[in-house]
């Protein structure tokens, strides 16, 4: 999936489950974004975690994977957004950007 092992995707979302992941001081919205998308990625939802694509439970490719994080950019720079919601997407875009390959720091 992306660019990232299965078992270190699985691992990522156990720390998250756990409450030993994410940026110092991130939110439980925060965290509850980045799990919500890495559960997505592996298959585990039938939704996507910012555009509600239906997906029913396929493990999602590259490209879908793609542009599941440039929703979750532009949700997260809507400056007319909340800060609950803002950091959810944050957490989506920290997590699917690390299983994508385009950030080498795992949520």
């Amino acid at each position: 999936m992306g660019t990232r092992a299965r078992a270190d995707v699985e691992l990522a979302r156990k720390r998250l489950g756990a409450g030993a992941a994410g940026p110092e001081g991130a939110s439980p919205q925060f965290s509850s974004g980045a799990t919500a998308a890495l559960s997505w990625a592996l298959g585990g939802a039938e939704r996507s975690p910012v555009t509600g694509c239906d997906t029913a439970q396929e493990v999602p490719g590259l490209e879908t994977l793609t542009a599941e994080v440039d929703a979750a950019v532009v949700q997260a720079e809507d400056p007319t957004s909340r800060p609950g919601p803002r950091e959810y997407n944050r957490g989506v875009h920290a997590a699917l950007a690390w299983v994508c390959g385009h950030s080498e720091d795992a949520p």
